[in-house]
């Protein structure tokens, strides 16, 4: 290559730029200095992009490594001379220098930090336009292995953080889909570069990058989870920086943008700083923008609701736990608040309507992620669900209606659940559903839902002895204390009556009978029955007597209660044809404890009666005949032992008080009670035949 071709550089100056010791290239570069401020002088400009070129493509482009040197300290030389000038020449100036940032000489892309530091001190703003091609190198060398152009690449980048503040014109808008691209790194040294710039542009009022949140938060929060700790606490602390801002002027945040994000690293359970700092900032949220979350509830269920289960001493899994407690309060709040602000109902956004009107709910998507989370293995998840589905049900009962084929089955499985608590809070849901106007109770078999579910209930206890065991008692009694007690035994003695299964029907009708006998909740309905002299409760008995039937003990206790004495000692007479097995014995014994109970006080005061009713002490000496010589049996020998003047019993002579004239038809009843009887007697014989031919079948 001729020494023209290198013009305007003289040999001398082209040799020492080529040299390897960098105190010859320091003099030449001061030799270039020098030549440019003349050409500037005199505004030689054609001689300067001359030069450019030459240094540019000549040398920094050049394949020896120290021409690239000597070109990188050439084009900063250029700089430093033209001062003020250099903006008019800033792209021939930048070009090769980045172009020398992905050297694979090391030295070279120290250089080449070296000499980009230099134009941009000098230049400072005219680098803006350049601006994002400067940071994508920057991005590059600042994970560079090298420890000296690490720290080159700081200086550099601090100088461009400082330009980039204090410019009125720095384009903001253009950075960010370039700042979005990077920040979505997996490298630590790139996270960590990346979250400084953010913090620092954050920082600066003029910039607004609240604005541009939406854009950065998913980035941000995937930074957050980053393995350094270093960079973690950079994170939430840029993180609590844009929280500030926004708690300051929300009027200015676009909630609706960024609440979609926050859900889905709410559910990060990887990292709990992740998982809090999402749900904190979806409290904030909900608390700042009030209704216009609204569309957004059931995302926000599914990030929240299983945070309610935490139970740890861990600190942080607490703060979660509490924070997800305060956003759901927050949210039945704002539903109440909805709901009477200024007598406006809520927007519901119909199954087939896909438009997003403002704080709307999209109901259906909210009851399938509650359907979802009222089968959660956590009490805390299953309780706050339940609430929810009665509160939308006490505040859009019309609209609520319209889900009950989906919500029914799932409250239907959670009777099972282990948690009085939540079987419970399920029974206020399952009580408000079936009260309902379009699922109100019918005394007849209309397809309501009250009687769907006493019949899907009974249904389950057949099922599943151990539910009817376990539950069974709670059950009931929750219902007829959250309804109407009379109604629940009216209807599960129609079901009962028609039902197939007599074996279950006894068993159900067991339970029901210690229920009525012994629950605080069920006091109201026992007096009614005590006074079968008033239409309304003798046709409640009569309704009750021909269900009870199935179980002969418990007709006798339903007699005891309605002091129907004659009619008691007729049915323990009869027992004399029904099969005593020990679990008839069995029930002979309970219905001798509650004898003694407090449930039948009047029963045994009644005995000091003299003449006391003769029918019921036959009554209760048939059922002594009938017992073993048990504790049970002594019992009640010892109190029936008790009756005073017991010889005074059957004279006539001796005036008592007569007891209105009854107008039940007891010969009917008990005719019903022999059918009833004889119909189990062939049932239990039909099992018999059944399970023997089962037999020869399996042993075949």
């Amino acid at each position: 290559m001729s020494d023209k071709d290198h013009a305007p550089l003289t040999a001398a100056c082209v040799r020492a730029l080529n040299d390897k010791i960098y105190e010859k290239r320091k003099t030449a570069a001061l030799e270039i200095e020098k030549m440019v401020k003349e050409f500037a002088a005199v505004n030689n400009t054609g001689q300067i992009k001359k030069l450019l070129k030459v240094l540019g493509q000549d040398f920094a482009l050049s394949s020896n490594p120290r021409s690239r040197k000597g070109g990188l300290i050439g084009l900063s030389a250029v700089a430093i001379a033209l001062g003020k000038e250099t903006g008019l020449f800033i792209e021939e100036l930048l070009k090769p220098i980045l172009g020398c940032f992905s050297d694979q000489d090391l030295s070279v892309r120290y250089y080449a930090c070296e000499s980009l530091f230099n134009v941009v001190k000098v230049a400072r703003g005219a680098v803006l336009p350049q601006f994002p091609t400067i940071f994508n190198c920057l991005s590059k060398i600042a994970i560079d292995p090298d420890q000296s152009i690490k720290n080159a690449s700081e200086l550099l980048d601090r100088l461009l953080k400082d330009i980039v503040t204090e410019s009125p014109s720095f384009d903001l808008n253009g950075f960010i889909p370039l700042l979005r691209e990077r920040i979505y790194t997996r490298s630590t040294f790139s996270r960590q570069f990346i979250i400084s710039w953010i913090s620092v542009l954050n920082t600066e009022p003029s910039l607004d990058l609240v604005s541009y949140l939406p854009e950065l938060l998913d980035g941000l929060f995937r930074i957050l989870d980053d393995a350094s700790l270093e960079v973690k606490k950079m994170c939430e602390t840029t993180l609590g920086e844009f929280l500030r801002s926004i708690k300051s002027e929300p009027s200015r945040v676009n909630f609706a943008a960024m609440i979609n994000i926050l859900i889905n690293h709410a559910q990060e359970k990887s990292d709990d700083l992740v998982q809090f700092t999402a749900i904190t900032w979806i409290k904030e949220f909900v608390q700042l923008s009030g209704p216009a979350m609204l569309p957004f509830m059931s995302g926000i269920f599914t990030a929240i609701l299983p945070c309610l289960a935490y139970e740890t001493e861990a600190r942080r899994m607490t703060d979660i736990k509490e924070t997800a407690t305060a956003v759901n309060f927050t949210l039945m709040k704002l539903i109440a608040l909805q709901e009477t602000d200024q007598g406006k109902q809520v927007n519901i956004r119909p199954r087939d309507c896909a438009e997003n009107i403002p704080y709307d709910i999209d109901l259906p998507s909210v009851i399938d992620v509650l359907t979802q989370y009222v089968l959660h293995n956590s009490i805390q998840t299953k309780v706050a669900v339940l609430k929810w589905i009665h509160d939308l049900y006490l505040k859009l009962p019309t609209e609520m209606d319209e889900y009950i084929d989906i919500l029914f089955p799932a409250l239907q499985r959670t009777l099972s659940d282990q948690s009085d608590q939540v079987v419970q809070q399920c029974l206020v849901v399952i009580a408000e559903i079936i009260s309902s106007p379009k699922s109100r109770y019918v005394d007849d078999d209309s397809n309501t839902y009250y009687n769907k579910f006493i019949f899907s209930l009974l249904n389950s206890f057949s099922i599943d002895k151990k539910l009817l065991d376990e539950r069974g008692s709670f059950i009931i009694r929750q219902l007829c204390v959250l309804l109407n007690a009379e109604d629940i035994y009216r209807t599960l003695a129609r079901i009962l009556l028609e039902d197939s299964n007599l074996a279950f029907a006894s068993l159900m009708v067991e339970h029901l009978n210690i229920i009525l006998l012994t629950s605080s909740e069920l006091f109201e309905l026992r007096n009614r029955l005590k006074d079968v002299s008033v239409e309304e409760n003798r046709e409640l008995f009569l309704r009750l007597y021909r269900t009870w039937c199935h179980n002969p003990i418990a007709t006798v206790s339903l007699c005891f209660i309605t002091q129907s004495y004659s009619h008691a000692c007729d049915l323990v007479k009869s027992f004399g044809d029904v099969e005593v097995t020990v679990d008839f014995l069995m029930e002979i014994d309970k219905l001798v404890q509650l004898i003694e109970s407090p449930i039948f006080a009047y029963l045994r005061l009644e005995l000091l009666e003299v003449p006391c009713d003769k029918h019921l002490v036959r009554a209760l000496y048939g059922l002594l005949m009938l017992l073993p010589q048990t504790e049970a049996f002594t019992t009640l020998k010892t109190r029936l032992g008790c009756i005073p003047s017991l010889q005074l019993h059957f004279q006539e002579k001796v005036v008592s008080k007569k007891k209105p004239e009854s107008t039940i038809n007891y010969a009917d009843l008990l005719t019903h009670f022999e059918e009833v009887q004889q119909k189990h007697k062939e049932y239990k014989a039909a099992n018999r035949i059944r399970d023997i031919l089962s037999f020869e079948r399996d042993i075949e």
